[in-house]
C-alpha cells in the first residue's frame, strides 16, 4: 500500500467531517493530490467517519483506478475537474454541512461580505444556479464557472464543495463555510445586517500577504 500518511490524513479528516456533523451515513467525499498525476480518493459506500486507510482508491487525473479493490466515489468527476482547473489545488473535500446545505436548497450563495475573516480567509461563496444530476458530467460542468476565483461553492440542492492548498485547508475551508451560513442565518433572524464597504474589503485584500506570511511562519 502506497502514499501511507496521506491515506491516515483522510481518514482523519473524513471522522472530523462525520464528528462536525458535516456528513452523515456514506455523505461526501474526499480526495488529495498525492503527486503530480495521482490522487487519493475516498471510496464509494463507506461512511467518512468510519473509514481505514486500506479503503482508499488510488487514481490518475482521467478516474482510472491504479490501486485499490473499491470503486472511488462515484462524485470524482467534480474532484477532477477542480484539479485540471485549478493546478495550484492539492485536496478537495465535498460534504453536506446543513446550514450551507440549506442556503444551497434555496440556491442562495454566501456573497455579502460581512465579516473580515471570510473576506480574508474564505472569499465570496456562490451557489450554482440549477441542480446538476449526482455523478454525472453535469456536476463538473456546473462548478466549472467558479474554479478560478473562489474556493468554495455551493452546489444548487446538493451540498458544499471547498479546495484548497492541502487537505487541512481544504477542510478549514469547509468549517468556514458551514460557520458563515450560521452567521447569515442568525443575521436574517436579527434583521438588519450591513455588509462590509468595498473600500474595507480591499483593505482586507491588501492584507492578505501579511496574513499568508503569518500562517507559513506557524508550519
Amino acid at each position: 500500500m502506497t502514499y501511507e500518511a496521506q491515506r491516515v490524513e483522510i481518514c482523519q479528516v473524513g471522522k472530523l467531517l462525520y464528528d462536525r456533523g458535516y456528513v452523515v451515513s456514506n455523505d461526501g467525499n474526499l480526495s488529495l493530490r498525492v503527486a503530480p498525476d495521482r490522487l487519493l480518493v475516498t471510496p464509494s459506500g463507506v461512511g467518512k467517519g468510519r473509514m481505514t486507510p486500506d479503503m482508499l482508491v488510488v487514481t490518475d487525473l482521467e478516474g482510472n483506478v491504479l490501486e485499490g479493490d473499491r470503486h472511488p466515489s462515484s462524485e470524482t468527476k467534480m474532484h477532477l475537474e477542480v484539479y485540471r482547473c485549478r493546478p495550484d489545488v492539492q485536496a478537495v473535500v465535498h460534504a453536506h454541512p446543513p446550514v450551507s446545505t440549506a442556503f444551497a436548497v434555496c440556491r442562495q450563495g454566501l456573497e455579502t461580505p460581512y465579516l473580515a475573516e471570510t473576506v480574508v480567509g474564505l472569499g465570496s461563496v456562490p451557489c450554482t444556479p440549477s441542480f446538476a444530476m449526482l455523478s454525472t458530467d453535469e456536476v463538473p460542468k456546473s462548478i466549472r464557472p467558479y474554479l478560478p476565483d473562489h474556493n468554495a461553492v455551493l452546489l444548487a440542492n446538493h451540498g458544499a464543495l471547498t479546495w484548497g492548498a492541502d487537505l487541512w485547508q481544504a477542510f478549514d475551508r469547509m468549517e468556514t463555510v458551514e460557520h458563515t451560513a450560521k452567521i447569515f442565518l442568525n443575521a436574517r433572524r436579527i434583521g438588519g445586517a450591513v455588509g462590509l464597504s468595498g473600500r474595507d474589503v480591499q483593505r482586507l485584500h491588501d492584507l492578505e500577504d501579511l496574513y499568508r506570511t503569518l500562517r507559513e511562519k506557524t508550519k
